[in-house]
């Protein structure tokens, strides 16, 4: 079944097939879920030569929204690891684009390769950026796998951000847990009794983790244990 943004797509496509460049951009769009690699490529040259302003669009971050569905955070790490691979490892871009090539070698996920990227941004020792790579291009790593081994090594949160995410994470298990536990208590697998003596605390962890409004009670304007503030979470894209 057709999505609506592949059928708007679609509809883009027809309505510029008498622009080539353009109308294959779009293309490559819809085709983004089975290969990244012509969709980066594309976009790496609209970026560069500033093509989407005879598109008439007032950015490339707003011809990458309007036109294609694509925010800017996907936007950069495509361009960024065609780019990134073009200059690493240029026979597997040229591989990606073959049609005599083997199929049974894996194609690096972009997730993938902008990890390897950011690995060596981050100044990782040799031997780590040796591994990641082997593991991008030879074993065709997913970036789960990736961030599972060396995420919190390479790209450590900072206090409070990992404060944030804990409070997030508590947040929806607390909502969670009450929504399945009025389910419980209307489908009769949990007792009247025990539902009410539940509900009391966890109303209770629901309002000490709920998104504070100005300054969390305590703590002041700062760090609240001293750690450097306006610090960017590594794990993210630049």
């Amino acid at each position: 079944m057709q999505t609506v943004v592949d059928k708007e797509l679609a509809q883009r496509e027809a309505v510029f097939a008498g622009n080539p460049e353009r109308a294959g951009v779009v293309a490559a769009a819809r085709r983004f879920k089975a290969s990244w690699f012509e969709l980066g490529e594309s976009l790496t040259r609209v970026r560069r030569e500033e093509r989407w302003k005879a598109w008439g669009h007032s950015s490339f971050d707003d011809y990458c929204k309007k036109e294609l569905h694509l925010r800017r955070e996907t936007a950069d790490k495509l361009t960024g690891s065609f780019s990134f691979l073009r200059s690493r490892a240029p026979e597997v871009v040229e591989r990606a684009f073959s049609t005599t090539a083997d199929d049974e070698l894996p194609l690096p996920a972009y997730g993938a390769v902008d990890f390897w990227r950011r690995a060596e941004e981050a100044e990782a020792p040799a031997a780590t950026i040796d591994d990641i790579r082997r593991q991008v291009l030879d074993e065709g790593a997913s970036l789960p796998r990736l961030n599972k081994q060396y995420r919190e090594v390479l790209f450590p949160l900072d206090d409070e951000t990992q404060r944030e995410k804990r409070r997030n994470e508590l947040r929806s298990v607390t909502a969670r847990l009450t929504e399945l536990l009025a389910h419980g208590r209307e489908e009769g697998l949990v007792p009247m009794e025990l539902s009410a003596e539940l509900e009391e605390p966890l109303q209770r962890l629901a309002g000490l983790v709920a998104k504070p409004k100005g300054n969390p009670a305590g703590t002041s304007s700062g760090a609240s244990s001293g750690s450097p503030h306006g610090k960017r979470d590594a794990s993210q894209p630049s």
